[in-house]
């Protein structure tokens, strides 16, 4: 099985490398992209998508089908590290730690588990104490770090920024919370199964809009068409928007899920 699988891998590679040698040069400005795409993009991008940033304008309407599946294999790289990494056997043993005294309690029998709170504390086998200067300074990054990725999604049309960099802001706050505290108080906050509805739904909200535009008569991601509905004011700008939240989203768990499966080698009791 192995053997077939890395010949599969060879053969995909050599069909990329092949595929190469039909692309233009590198800083071929007689290449079509050069010559016609993006200066079409440069002149015409903010009157026909009301989009000040160029980048934004190329993702979320020019190039929608593209950043739609750049989506959905941020969500495929999150079910493939779930599907391959989670480990679902129960806990044999557990660690706590009683907090006046320092004494580490090691529980070998698995139905047997100490109530946690000011007195005993979870812990792994590979357990460094805690820093109340560390954890107080995170404690006050936090929502800071978290109230910065949402700007940076919502003002992704008029400013550099956008889902994709506001998802990985977010995700990085919450693995921020596992690093400074431990993985089970980050567990506690944003279960297993929310992660994997919340990736999910992020997806759908991004094919949801492209798709109702459908529905109502324009094309993919046709944001004119919802102009009945919302009013024409700043209409292209909310489907931008609309679209950001949902790569953002998509984003920000499959970076959770993703580090949580590495860092507990898919238990989910233990790591950084």
């Amino acid at each position: 099985m192995r053997l077939l699988g890395f010949l599969v891998v060879c053969l995909t590679g050599g069909l990329l490398l092949y595929g190469t040698g039909e692309l233009p040069d590198w800083g071929d400005t007689n290449s079509p992209a050069s010559l016609h795409l993006s200066n079409d993009y440069i002149e015409h991008a903010m009157e026909q998508t009301g989009a000040p940033n160029l980048v934004t304008a190329v993702l979320a309407d020019y190039r929608g089908f593209d950043t739609m599946f750049e989506t959905a294999v941020v969500f495929c790289a999150g079910l493939a590290c779930f599907l391959l990494l989670r480990d679902f056997r129960p806990k044999k043993t557990r660690y706590y730690r009683h907090v006046p005294t320092g004494v580490v309690l090691h529980v070998k029998n698995p139905d047997k588990q100490i109530a946690v709170g000011w007195e005993f504390e979870d812990m792994d086998k590979d357990w460094v104490p805690s820093d109340t200067i560390i954890k107080t300074v995170c404690r006050i990054l936090i929502p800071f770090i978290q109230i910065y990725a949402l700007y940076v999604v919502a003002h992704g049309d008029f400013s550099p920024g956008g889902g994709f960099q506001g998802g990985v802001i977010f995700g990085s706050s919450l693995i921020l919370l596992a690093i400074s505290y431990n993985l089970k108080t980050l567990m506690k906050r944003v279960s297993e199964k929310f992660l994997g509805i919340f990736s999910a739904a992020g997806v759908l909200v991004y094919v949801g809009i492209g798709a109702i535009a459908m529905v109502l008569g324009g094309n993919f991601l046709d944001y004119s068409k919802y102009a009945p509905i919302f009013g024409e004011h700043h209409i292209r700008a909310l489907g931008m928007l609309g679209v950001e939240i949902g790569v953002g989203m998509a984003v920000t768990a499959v970076m959770v899920v993703i580090y949580i499966n590495i860092v507990s080698e898919g238990r989910h009791d233990e790591g950084l």
